[in-house]
């Protein structure tokens, strides 16, 4: 039996996306990395491929080991992942590490290595979501007992992530919406929801207004959306060099390696790498790098239709549902058609914990996969 026979479960078309999506970053970062290999290693593009790839190593075995362990065991891995990640979120908001006016970032010790804190709440919210969802189905309409435990975990963890994080909050509580939805939570006690959040919005820019030094992310919320509506070249810089980058590419692309437009975009290996890939590869690069997102999403809720327990419905509709949002964001982002952000694209953006904790949120899904496979084979089995 082959290592592939062994160990390799679950969708065998998920593990295929992971793979190309892999390969892509691979030459993508690797291609990218000019200007960033010059400022900090003396030209050693090498070491940043090398870091990347053992990022990517890492994150296929996390990805390995999540998928191994029953998704049923994620239900109360959630509630030790969400005690984990409240305290988190504080001690990063009021002393992680400081750029650009957020405070996104904690110092792993030793290794050296930062790490988005906001990645792990990602995904302990939507598991618990998950998990309090398929718990509170036979009262999922009680106001009291089923909305308020549902509620007050999404807008404290989304409530921390806002001050340093703005597009992450926004998307993570769209995607509780999502679940909510799904999980046939009533659309008055999600528009209570919305209504609270933005209400909650509101008061914090009034306050940060009178007080700016409470919201110092402020100001970059501002010119990024004033940028963009009103097309200010000076202030739409990394915009404005993106669609150049695209527009050079053409239908194939320039070629491995041959992107001009690195050299002028701020983060072409993280935020903008998308426009690097269509500079190179064209647009038949671009829109085969959406396929694929596409096809994660399809092969995703085919996996949920087919989950014996609603929890591993809730879980992966969540999961790749924030995966494939995240990655339309930053390509959405790339092409100019929303402000800019700094939202990675998910398993090709030259990254670290991000890149862990998207395998790990794979991994989850390819357990409910594999699972499911194994009950249904199960009951087949019992009913023989």
């Amino acid at each position: 039996m082959s290592f592939v026979e062994k160990y390799i479960k679950g969708d065998k078309v998920v593990w295929a996306v992971v793979l190309l999506l892999a390969i892509f970053s691979i030459l993508a970062v690797y291609s990218s990395i000019v200007t960033l290999a010059y400022k900090y290693k003396d030209g050693d593009t090498l070491y940043y491929l090398f870091k990347h790839s053992f990022i990517l190593f890492i994150g296929f075995w996390l990805m390995l080991l999540a998928h191994q362990l029953n998704y049923k065991y994620y239900s109360r891995i959630s509630q030790i992942a969400l005690f984990i990640s409240i305290p988190l979120l504080l001690l990063t908001l009021f002393t992680g590490a400081n750029i650009n006016d957020a405070s996104r970032w904690l110092v792993i010790p030793v290794i050296d290595q930062t790490f988005q804190t906001s990645d792990l709440a990602k995904l302990a919210l939507i598991m618990y979501l998950a998990r309090l969802l398929y718990k509170k189905q036979d009262n999922i309409k009680d106001f009291k007992s089923a909305f308020v435990p549902i509620m007050l975990p999404v807008l404290i963890v989304c409530g921390l992530i806002l001050p340093a994080n703005f597009s992450t909050a926004l998307m993570l509580f769209t995607t509780s919406l999502i679940i909510m939805f799904i999980g046939r939570v009533s659309m008055k006690y999600i528009f209570y929801l919305i209504a609270i959040a933005v209400g909650s919005l509101l008061l914090m820019l009034l306050i940060a207004k009178a007080n700016p030094d409470l919201l110092p992310r402020l100001g970059t919320w501002n010119s990024r959306i004033e940028s963009f509506i009103e097309g200010d070249s000076e202030g739409n810089y990394q915009a404005d060099q993106a669609k150049i980058a695209i527009a050079t590419g053409g239908y194939i692309g320039k070629g491995l390696g041959k992107s001009t437009q690195r050299n002028f975009l701020p983060h072409p290996y993280s935020d903008f790498i998308y426009a690097i890939i269509i500079e190179e590869y064209g647009l038949a690069g671009g829109f085969f790098v959406i396929f694929l997102y596409l096809i994660l999403f399809y092969r995703s809720i085919r996996i949920a239709q087919h989950s014996e327990k609603s929890f591993g419905t809730f879980l992966v509709i969540g999961l790749s549902f924030s995966l494939v949002f995240q990655a339309m964001i930053n390509m959405a982002v790339a092409v100019n058609l929303f402000p800019v952000t700094g939202q990675p694209l998910p398993l090709v953006s030259m990254g670290g914990t991000s890149i862990w904790f998207t395998c790990l949120a794979i991994g989850i899904i390819l357990s409910v996969s594999r699972n499911t496979a194994s009950e249904k084979s199960f009951n087949v089995n019992a009913a023989v």
